[in-house]
């Protein structure tokens, strides 16, 4: 027998409670008893949102649904938009505006870099009638956090720009305050820091937004806001909605709001301090910035003279533990070990044990040891 630990940033581990709650019989969806549950999740979602102000819109998708909704509800062919990427989901978002007929004003960074704000200041600038601004917080396949609150603080002084944020592997893992921070559109998918299996995306929706939505004139039907925003007037969906995943979402968020969401916060960032300590005390080097690296996952770069693809088939063969390898241009290049979700202080350390093992087996040298060390330091606060 062996034990299987799920390290990646998504999926993310399922919580038991979760998984039994959603085994349990199946309800209609058109009754009271699911409008009740619904509406439980909707309030839920405000609350990891960290906002009152927006509406907040459930999916049956993956959050590329979301991302795809962003686009199709917000804009006319024609429109620009500025487009923030440094990532794999970056490059996504600007590959939706063009199937979509949008102009794209591309600021294209490395995926090592952070969006820099003052970039965003300019391009609206020199880029009059700009209808929209959009960034990925937190990159999934770099690790990079990109600062969306000074992005907002910029795009909020141009009523007619939307600012879209992709939040789907930050939300519950970095703080991302809607309302505060004059975000008009966030997203987030369940197989994230809402620890459920894949399945839902939510998104919330401004006033702004919504503004943009009236004289949006590209085709939409499955995700066309107007249809949920009604059907949430009503207590429902407008189509059959993922039913079990909606009653498994809101054990998880009585488990967020038990916790508190500062706390959560806080865990996801001593989880990674202590896996980025531990990569860092066997000699490797961490991928994303120091200026900007998130709460979801700790990319790293493969050692000379290793074998990348061989330490994730490793660790998960022999050992149990699955991490995610590098993406695109950097597969076999990284590693990235996901924090994001249910996660706790042994995890890492199983994890950073299997990675030392693997390590030594394929030749790096390094202190044996020295990674689980480290890890501890930071979880004892030494």
């Amino acid at each position: 027998m062996q034990k299987k630990y799920l390290m990646t940033p998504g999926p993310t581990p399922v919580p038991a409670e979760v998984l039994l709650t959603q085994a349990a019989p199946m309800i209609h969806h058109r009754t009271p008893d699911f409008s009740a549950a619904f509406m439980e999740a909707i309030d839920g979602l405000k609350y990891v949102f960290q906002t009152e102000a927006s509406d907040v819109l459930i999916f049956a998708s993956s959050g590329t649904g979301a991302m795809e909704s962003s686009i199709a509800n917000c804009f006319c062919a024609g429109d620009s938009v500025i487009v923030c990427r440094n990532g794999k989901f970056g490059d996504r978002m600007k590959q939706i505006a063009e199937v979509y007929g949008l102009n794209v004003i591309d600021l294209n960074y490395e995926w090592t870099q952070v969006v820099d704000p003052a970039d965003v200041a300019t391009a609206l600038e020199e880029n009059p009638g700009v209808r929209g601004v959009i960034v990925t917080q937190s990159e999934t396949s770099s690790g990079v956090l990109n600062d969306v609150e000074r992005i907002g603080a910029i795009v909020r002084e141009y009523p007619d720009v939307v600012l879209i944020v992709d939040s789907i592997t930050g939300i519950g893992a970095v703080e991302c305050k809607t309302d505060e921070w004059g975000l008009d559109v966030v997203m987030t998918g369940s197989q994230k820091g809402l620890m459920l299996p894949p399945g839902l995306a939510a998104i919330t929706v401004s006033e702004k937004a919504w503004r943009a939505y009236e004289r949006s004139t590209l085709p939409k039907f499955y995700f066309d806001w107007k249809k949920y925003k009604k059907n949430l007037e009503k207590q429902t969906t407008p189509f059959t909605p993922a039913v079990s995943l909606v009653l498994g979402l809101n054990e998880a968020l009585k488990m967020i709001r038990a916790e508190g969401i500062e706390n959560v916060i806080a865990r996801h960032a001593r989880l990674a301090e202590a896996t980025r300590k531990g990569c860092e005390a066997l000699g490797l080097q961490l991928f994303a910035p120091p200026e900007g690296r998130g709460n979801a996952v700790t990319p790293v770069w493969v050692p000379d003279g290793v074998d990348g693809k061989a330490i994730v088939k490793i660790m998960k063969d022999k050992y149990g533990v699955t991490i995610a390898g590098g993406q695109d241009e950097y597969a076999g290049r990284i590693f990235r070990v996901g924090h994001l979700g249910y996660f706790g202080e042994f995890d890492i350390i199983t994890t950073l044990a299997a990675l030392e093992m693997t390590l030594a087996e394929l030749g790096y040298e390094f202190e044996r040891g020295a990674g689980i060390k480290a890890a501890e330091a930071v979880f004892m606060g030494a």
